[in-house]
């Protein structure tokens, strides 16, 4: 990188209009220009067109794709910024093929598996429909559900997954887990029962979903998972929308073979204005909102500016490629 130039860095995937209050950026003005863009994802010649005048772009993980059709038309594009440390959404062949240098930042470590925990309690007593109520003039309109001595299934124990078992075990509830990687020994470390696949949907009062979404995962949870779960149970995913089955969700919902879901991600994000799940009485729908808190972006952008600061010297941290 030519010191002597300015570069024009972009902070894009900024939905709420946060990251420039988030944290202070001026320690790259000297460096040249920072510019905020509040535009959701669109087709790759949209995107190309709107992010081709720039030396350095910062996205949010998996918000916005960066496929091969896109990086190629990115002929400026030197280094690419992820919250996190991984990004399934940029392909990292393309980028090196390009000379694009991806690095990345650390995340917080609770911000996850306490909204997991909000939405169970939130679904398990009803409280959407109740506040509803109570806004409108109404009073109680449900009877909702506890967790004490009820069956917390975790499909996927690694560290949130492992702080969610934590959670429950605080609440009195049994905790049981399955994944592919997981074994019994494993899962006794942190006061988990390990069962068998099926056995975790057949038991569990709450499934909750902590997995990387892969090949080997993507629509992990499929019609014949769902129809083991007992209709009073309830599914929540606050990992990643394709590790679901999205069309046998939406009819084991409409056709009450399980109580309800509580979800935070989605095939498609946003979430399109005539889906299902923003219409859906049985569903609690969060708009991805797992690591959108102050503290996780202060994480985020303060290490993006360190990134930044140290590629130009010529000697790049927390690289992905």
């Amino acid at each position: 990188m030519d010191k002597q130039l300015p570069i024009r860095i972009a902070v894009i995937d900024d939905w709420q209009s946060v990251a420039e209050q988030a944290v202070d950026w001026s320690a790259l003005h000297s460096l040249g220009s920072v510019t905020f863009l509040h535009d959701y994802p669109a087709a790759p010649a949209q995107m190309a067109e709107r992010l081709q005048s720039y030396d350095v772009i910062c996205l949010m993980r998996e918000r916005s794709r960066f496929d091969k059709d896109l990086l190629t038309r990115l002929p400026r594009l030197k280094l690419l910024l992820t919250s996190g440390m991984r990004n399934a959404a940029v392909d990292m062949e393309a980028a090196a093929q390009s000379g694009i240098l991806v690095c990345g930042t650390e995340s917080g470590k609770h911000a996850a598996a306490e909204l997991t925990w909000a939405l169970i309690m939130a679904v398990t007593r009803n409280l959407a429909d109740e506040a509803g109520s109570l806004k409108t003039g109404g009073w109680q309109v449900s009877l909702g559900g506890g967790l004490y001595g009820k069956t917390l299934g975790i499909l996927g124990l690694g560290k949130i997954g492992q702080r969610v078992a934590g959670y429950a075990q605080a609440f009195g509830m049994r905790v049981i887990g399955w994944s592919q990687n997981l074994t019994a020994e494993g899962a006794q470390q942190h006061g988990v029962s390990y069962v068998a696949k099926e056995e975790l949907f057949r038991q569990s009062d709450v499934l909750s979903i902590h997995l990387v979404l892969s090949d080997r995962s993507r629509g992990i949870v499929d019609a014949s998972s769902m129809a083991v779960m007992k209709p009073t149970a309830y599914l929540v995913n606050t990992s990643r929308g394709p590790l679901v089955n999205e069309a046998a969700l939406i009819k084991a919902l409409r056709e009450h073979h399980i109580a309800g879901a509580a979800l935070d991600v989605y095939d498609q994000e946003p979430l399109p204005r005539d889906h299902p799940f923003r219409r859906m009485d049985n569903v609690l729908a969060t708009p991805h909102i797992g690591y959108v808190t102050q503290e996780d972006y202060r994480i985020f952008f303060t290490q993006m500016i360190e990134d930044i600061l140290a590629w130009h010297e010529g000697r790049p941290i927390r690289t992905l490629s």
